[in-house]
C-alpha cells in the first residue's frame, strides 16, 4: 500500500534544509513510490493545515538553495499563540494528521523541534526527526546539517576582521551564534585565527583575557581578534548563580533553582548580559589594555546563503536515509550522522539533551597548542 509522509520545517532557518527536503522527498517518490505532502511554517502550518505537495517539480532546483521551501516557525504545538492567547492545539494536529490519512510526520530542526516532536509521538503520531541546526548542539549525533556552512560563514568573517584590525590596531570583539554551546565559535576561532576564544562551557577571566591581549602587544602584534560564542560566561557570572539562594537559605528548594534559572537566563549570554553584553565586553578590555575596541555580531547572517558542499552531503544522506526507515516502518526516531553513515536513535533519547564540547575536545587542546586564550 501507498504510505502518505507529511514533512515540516521547524526553528531556525538553516542552510542544508531544502537538501534534506529534496533527499528525503526524492527517496520517498522515486524508490519507494509514497505520496509527500508538506506542511508550511512549521507547526502551526499543520495546525492551520497549509500545504503544499511535494513532487519531483516542487523537489526539483532546490539543493543549492539556502533556508526552506516550506518556511519556518517556532511555534510549539502545546503553546500556539492564538491572538491574544497561548492555546494547546495538539488535538487539532493529531485531527490534521488523520485528515490527510498520513502514516508518518517528519519533522526537520534542533533541539525545540525535537522536544514537539516527541510530544505529538506521545500523543500517537508517528514521527521521525532529522537533526538540522547551525549550533551542532543536538546529542546522539555526530554532528547536525546547517552547522558546516555556518561555520565557513563564521571563518570567512574572521578572516575579513583581520584587515581592519591590523590596520587600526583594534581589538575587535566578534560575537557568534551557538546559544549555549560553543561548537561554531570555537570552530570558527580556530580555522580563522583568532586570538582570543570564548565559549560557554569555559567561564572566561576578563583580566586573563586582556593580560593575553597586552602580550600580544608587548610582543609587536597591536591588534587581537576576540571570538565570542553568544553563550559566553564569566567568571563572576558563574558566581552570581551559584551563590543564588532562595529567602530561606536553601540553595536546593524550588524558589531557589527558579531564582538561579532567572540569573543565568539574564546574564549568561553576551547579547542579554546584564552587564551590557558584548558591549561591556569590548569596554572592559579597552579600559584593561588601552587599546581601541571594536564589536561585530555577525548575527542571522550565520543562517543565510546556500549550503555547502558537506552540508549537502549530509543532508542528502540523512532524508534518503529517513525514506528507507519510513518504507521499513520505523518510527519514533531521530536519523543521525554516525560516521560517514547514519544510526538510528529513540527521540526519546534525544529531547532534553545538549551537546556540548567536551573539555578534553580536540579542538580545545589544538587552540591551547597554537597559544590562543581560551580566557581562562
Amino acid at each position: 500500500m501507498t504510505k502518505y509522509v507529511g514533512v515540516l520545517t521547524a526553528g531556525g532557518d538553516s542552510p542544508g534544509l531544502n537538501a534534506a527536503l529534496r533527499g528525503a522527498g526524492k527517496a520517498a517518490l522515486g524508490r519507494f513510490g509514497m505520496q509527500v505532502i508538506g506542511f508550511r511554517d512549521g507547526f502551526r502550518g499543520l495546525m492551520e493545515n497549509r500545504t503544499v505537495r511535494l513532487d519531483e517539480t516542487a523537489l526539483s532546483g532546490i539543493l543549492t538553495l539556502g533556508g526552506t521551501i516550506l518556511g519556518t516557525s517556532r511555534d510549539k504545538p502545546h503553546r500556539m499563540p492564538i491572538g491574544n492567547s497561548v492555546l494547546d492545539m495538539t488535538e487539532l494536529i493529531v485531527d490534521n494528521y488523520c485528515k490527510h490519512h498520513l502514516d508518518v510526520l517528519v519533522c526537520m530542526g534542533g533541539g525545540g523541534t525535537q522536544k514537539n516532536a516527541y510530544h505529538l509521538l506521545q500523543h500517537g503520531l508517528n514521527i521521525v526527526t532529522l537533526p538540522k541546526t547551525i549550533d551542532n548542539d543536538l546529542a546522539m549525533t555526530d554532528v547536525t546539517f546547517g552547522f558546516d556552512t555556518a561555520l565557513g560563514i563564521a571563518t570567512e568573517a574572521i578572516d575579513r576582521l583581520h584587515s581592519t584590525a591590523h590596520s587600526h590596531h583594534r581589538i575587535i570583539v566578534v560575537e557568534i551564534m551557538g546559544h549555549k554551546t560553543g561548537w561554531l565559535a570555537l570552530g570558527s576561532g580556530i580555522a580563522g585565527g583568532a586570538d582570543v576564544i570564548l565559549i560557554p562551557e569555559i567561564p572566561y577571566d576578563i583580566e586573563k583575557v586582556a593580560e593575553a591581549i597586552l602580550q600580544r602587544s608587548r610582543g609587536g602584534k597591536r591588534f587581537s581578534i576576540v571570538a565570542v560564542a553568544e553563550g559566553a560566561i564569566s567568571n563572576d557570572q558563574v558566581e552570581l548563580v551559584d551563590s543564588a539562594e532562595s529567602p530561606s537559605g536553601n540553595p536546593d528548594n524550588a524558589a531557589a533553582k527558579k531564582h538561579k534559572k532567572t540569573i543565568a537566563s539574564e546574564g549568561n549570554g553576551l547579547d542579554r548580559g546584564a552587564n551590557g553584553g558584548i558591549l561591556h565586553l569590548a569596554r572592559r578590555l579597552e579600559e584593561l589594555t588601552s587599546l581601541e575596541s571594536r564589536i561585530t555580531m555577525l548575527g542571522h547572517l550565520q543562517r543565510g546563503g546556500a549550503p555547502s558542499a558537506t552540508d549537502r552531503l549530509l543532508a542528502t544522506r540523512l532524508g534518503t536515509a529517513c525514506a528507507a526507515l519510513i518504507d521499513q516502518g520505523v518510527y519514533g526516531v531521530m536519523v543521525a550522522a554516525r560516521g560517514e553513515g547514519v544510526d538510528v536513535v529513540p527521540l526519546k533519547d534525544v529531547v532534553g539533551k545538549r551537546k556540548t564540547v567536551p573539555l578534553d575536545h580536540p579542538w580545545i587542546e589544538s587552540a591551547r597548542s597554537v597559544g590562543t586564550s581560551l580566557g581562562d
